[in-house]
């Protein structure tokens, strides 16, 4: 084979390795350059004191394709679960802890408005997220003078919209772009309730409940399991193992596989790639330079501003992306004893999030360049269903802690030490005592995030979820199609559509995008 025929995919992260093994399926020369030591980019599992080991950045997985999981046989390639469809434990300092299963309050009080309106409620949710989830695996239209496909690529969204019947059509269109506080106020009374459902609208996102789009952010985190992927799940040994699992399909594939090999540049011969350049200064010849990096990183820095069009450029600087979630892991002596919870609910996706107010108020301070007084917390303990993870009788509890912006006021060892005397007193008034149990700490901050993982702004979705942000927008007018401005290039991350998650569909849909090209050459 040429080099021109040749593929450089730009980052091991999963959308990278899924975007290799779907190329090397279709006979393409494959090789994957990884900065870090293992693949899995944000996806991975590591040691964070001797003998804890934590999913890294990416906390549980909720939204992976199905579809890919299968054709690409991940199940043969070893990924295993050591839960799937955890419940949601919302905490309550009286002990009166609220237990949502699959939509169902099955412990915990409730008026009895709320009871019977959460499944209802979760129905239209989800009925609402299956548009987003029909979105995944298509090719986003063009806006503006696109061709037919993109003609009937924007027909099939509004037909998908128009059947949902009128009037869901109505209420999907009024709440999509709004803030969740406005929406849980109109359906429920119970404040314990509405902090538990608010906080999935705003994981991993710079938003409060009061933001809009944070509807939208909710639809998306639960466009999974509404295309039938089910609960949130923790895979046996971490979320790296999704990765290592679709590693090695990509290499079952023939797709090369390199890690340690961080790029300096991606090479250019007039407006088209031509390669990469690495670190220690070995260039890779290729026709076709797929990046699983940020849009930011991407272009600004491995081609260079000076190498695309002013236009193009600006927005690209205009993408936000500034992360607003830390990660937590603590490495303990023994397991919590958390009041009033069953010892049989531990091993649940626990959530502190008592109030809409509660939550609006963490996010102030973020607004402001400030962390969290009183942060939201979205905590598991993995090593109850994973033994694998922490010492036999000892225990990993891994959370994800909001809010944390990315900020120089809110950086550094000083915005380290506060937030993280501020999460652990947080979980000590629910599990008294947890303090003491501490043998190891590690907080991340998104600057961390950003520097450990090689994300722009420490955003774990590589840029927000804004409806000026999604589908045909994202990451710009001009790029939401995979391919670049220049010839050969292309993007496949979570800064595409259909956006952050470990799902792989940017991965497939960029795959199946550089087909296409060449099939069209």
């Amino acid at each position: 084979m040429t080099d021109r025929s040749r593929i450089v995919i730009v980052g091991g992260g999963h959308n990278g390795l899924v975007c290799a093994a779907y190329l090397a399926r279709a006979g393409r020369e494959v090789t994957v350059v990884e900065a870090a030591s293992q693949v899995g980019g944000a996806a991975v599992t590591r040691e964070f004191a001797p003998g804890f080991r934590a999913s890294g950045c990416a906390h549980l997985l909720y939204q992976l394709d199905r579809g890919i999981a299968r054709e690409l046989g991940l199940e043969s390639h070893g990924l295993k679960f050591a839960r799937r469809d955890l419940k949601t434990v919302a905490l309550a300092q009286s002990g009166d802890h609220l237990v949502l299963d699959a939509g169902r309050a099955v412990a915990g009080t409730l008026p009895d408005s709320d009871r019977a309106g959460l499944a209802a409620w979760r129905a239209r949710m989800l009925k609402f997220a299956r548009i987003v989830a029909k979105q995944h695996n298509r090719l986003p239209p063009r806006l503006g003078g696109g061709g037919r496909a993109d003609l009937m690529g924007t027909a099939k969204l509004g037909l998908d919209i128009r059947l949902l019947g009128r009037e869901d059509m109505r209420e999907f269109l009024r709440i999509a772009g709004i803030n969740i506080y406005d929406v849980l106020e109109e359906n429920f009374e119970s404040p314990l309730l509405k902090g538990a459902l608010a906080i999935d609208a705003v994981l991993g996102a710079n938003l409060g409940p009061r933001s809009n789009n944070s509807v939208l952010s909710l639809l998306h985190r639960l466009s999974g399991e509404a295309a039938g992927g089910g609960g949130p799940a923790l895979p046996a040994g971490g979320m790296g193992a999704v990765s290592e699992a679709l590693a090695a399909a990509a290499r079952a594939a023939g797709a090369t596989v390199r890690t340690g090999v961080p790029v300096r540049r991606i090479t250019l011969d007039g407006d088209r790639v031509s390669g990469v350049e690495l670190e220690n200064g070995e260039k890779i010849a290729a026709g076709t330079v797929v990046s699983n990096a940020d849009p930011a990183t991407t272009l600004l820095k491995l081609v260079g501003a000076r190498n695309l069009e002013t236009g193009f450029v600006h927005r690209v600087r205009h993408f936000r992306h500034k992360g607003m979630a830390a990660k937590l892991h603590l490495a303990l002596e023994a397991l919590p004893t958390i009041a009033r919870l069953p010892s049989e609910l531990a091993g649940e996706r626990l959530v502190i999030a008592p109030d809409l107010v509660y939550l609006e108020h963490a996010f102030d301070a973020a607004k402001y360049g400030r962390t969290s007084p009183e942060p939201a917390l979205e905590v598991t303990i993995p090593s109850l269903s994973d033994k694998s993870l922490a010492p036999a009788g000892k225990h990993v509890l891994s959370a994800v802690v909001l809010y944390a912006p990315y900020d120089e006021r809110a950086n550094g060892e000083a915005a380290r030490r506060e937030l993280l005397d501020r999460s652990l007193a947080v979980l000590d008034r629910h599990a008294p005592g947890l303090r003491r149990q501490v043998i190891a700490s590690e907080l991340l901050l998104p600057a961390d995030i950003e520097r450990e993982f090689r994300i722009t702004g420490g955003h774990w979705h590589h840029g927000e979820l804004a409806l000026d942000q999604f589908i045909m927008l994202r990451p710009v007018p001009g790029a939401a199609q995979y391919r670049m401005p220049l010839s050969g290039l292309y993007l496949c991350g979570a800064g595409c559509h259909p956006g952050g998650g470990v799902m792989g569909s940017a991965g497939r849909n960029a795959a199946n995008a550089v087909i296409a090209s060449e099939r069209a050459a």
